[in-house]
C-alpha cells in the first residue's frame, strides 16, 4: 500500500471534483451540521443532508454495536439511507459514526467513510478520520486541523456584510461578543456575565466603539439578562434569539474589527479565528483538560488573547476546511489509484 503522501502533490494533477455523490449524515445538533457540511461542501460534489437517527439498542452504543445493517434506523428513515450509493459519506457526531462505518460493509467498499470527531472507538473504522489535535486522536487515517471545521472564509463573509448592511454605520472599533454557555466542568451564569460586561466597558470607556452581543442556544437566560441591563444605551446591538430577528451572526463576524468569545466552545472559537480579526476570550476558572490543550494550541499559534491584552488589529485567519478538502480528496484518488 502507498502512502497518499507519497503521491506527486501537483495541485494541477487533483480535479476540483469525484464523481457521485456526497452524503452529509448527522443528527438535529447545530454544530455537527456545521461542520459535516462546511467539509462536503468544499468537494466540488452534489451534497444530500441526511439528519438521522438511530434507534435503540443501537442509539444507546452507538458506535460500537454495528450489527443490523439499516435496521438501525427506524422504519421511516430507511429509504434514505439507500442505494443508490454517495462515493462519498461525511458524518459528524456519534449517531452519524454508526452509519458512515455501516456503509463500508453496506457499499462494499465503494464509499469513501469520513469520521469528523474522535469517534471513541478504533478510527481504522473509517477511512479517514478528522480529529481536532486536542483531541489526541493518531493514526495512518487520521487527519488533525487545530480547531473544528467551518464555513467561515472571504465569500462567506463578504455575504455576511451584505445581509447586514446597517453594521457598516455602528461605530468602531466593533467588537462582536459571542455567547456559549456552561458545560461539564464550566459555569457560565450571572456572576460569570457581570465580569465580562465589566471587562467589556472598561475597554470601550477607553477606546469608544459598539458592542454586538450575541447569544447562542446554550447561553442561559441570567446572562442574557445582564447583558440586556448593561447594555442599555451603548452602541450596539444584543440578540438573544428568533425574537429579536434573523441571527445576524454572519454580519457580525463579517463587520467586526475584534472579536470576544466565551471559552467553552471550540466551534465557535473555530470560526472567530477564521475571520481574520484580534479574537479574546475570557476565563475565570480552570478548563477542562481538552478544552485548556486547545486553548494553549490557540495561543501558541497567537491566534487567542486575554480580552484586556492588547493583540495586532489583524492576524492570519485559521482556516482548515479547505486544507482538509483537499487532503480527503487526495486520500480518494490514490484509493482510486490502487484498486
Amino acid at each position: 500500500m502507498h502512502d497518499p503522501a507519497t503521491i506527486e502533490r501537483s495541485s494541477q494533477e487533483l480535479p476540483h471534483s469525484l464523481p457521485g455523490e456526497c452524503w452529509a449524515i448527522t443528527d438535529h445538533a447545530a454544530g455537527n451540521q456545521r461542520q459535516a457540511l462546511a467539509l462536503a461542501e468544499q468537494m466540488g460534489m452534489p451534497v444530500r443532508h441526511l439528519v438521522l437517527s438511530p434507534r435503540a439498542p443501537w442509539s444507546w452504543l452507538s458506535p460500537r454495536l454495528a450489527l443490523g445493517g439499516r435496521l438501525v434506523l427506524p422504519a421511516s428513515q430507511r429509504a434514505t439511507f439507500a442505494s443508490p450509493w454517495p462515493t462519498l459519506a461525511i458524518g459528524c457526531g456519534r449517531s452519524a459514526a454508526l452509519l458512515t462505518r455501516l456503509l463500508r460493509g453496506l457499499t462494499e467498499g465503494y464509499c469513501h467513510t469520513v469520521q469528523i470527531l474522535d469517534p471513541r472507538i478504533e478510527p481504522t473504522h473509517w477511512d479517514t478520520v478528522i480529529a481536532p489535535r486536542h483531541d489526541g486522536l493518531a493514526g495512518p487515517n487520521v487527519l488533525n486541523p487545530l480547531g473544528s471545521l467551518n464555513p467561515v472564509d472571504d465569500a462567506w463573509l463578504a455575504d455576511g456584510c451584505d445581509a447586514s448592511p446597517a453594521l457598516e454605520y455602528l461605530p468602531r472599533p466593533r467588537v462582536g461578543v459571542l455567547l456559549g454557555g456552561p458545560r461539564s466542568g464550566m459555569r457560565m451564569d450571572a456572576d460569570y456575565a457581570q465580569q465580562l460586561i465589566a471587562a467589556l466597558l472598561a475597554r470601550r470607556q477607553r477606546e469608544g466603539g459598539s458592542l454586538l452581543v450575541l447569544a447562542s442556544r446554550r447561553t442561559p437566560t441570567a446572562v442574557t439578562e445582564v447583558m440586556r441591563t448593561a447594555l442599555r444605551g451603548i452602541p450596539g446591538l444584543l440578540w438573544t434569539g428568533p425574537d429579536d430577528g434573523n441571527n445576524p451572526y454572519p454580519g457580525v463576524l463579517g463587520w467586526a474589527d475584534r472579536l470576544v468569545v466565551t471559552p467553552d466552545s471550540v466551534n465557535m472559537l473555530s470560526e472567530a479565528c477564521a475571520v481574520g480579526c484580534a479574537v479574546h476570550t475570557f476565563v475565570s476558572g480552570d478548563l477542562p483538560p481538552k478544552l485548556a490543550r486547545f486553548h494553549a494550541s490557540l495561543r501558541g499559534a497567537g491566534l487567542l488573547h486575554d480580552i484586556d491584552a492588547e493583540a495586532p488589529v489583524q492576524q492570519t485567519p485559521l482556516r482548515e476546511t479547505a486544507a482538509m478538502a483537499e487532503a480527503l480528496r487526495r486520500r480518494m484518488l490514490a484509493n482510486r489509484r490502487l484498486e
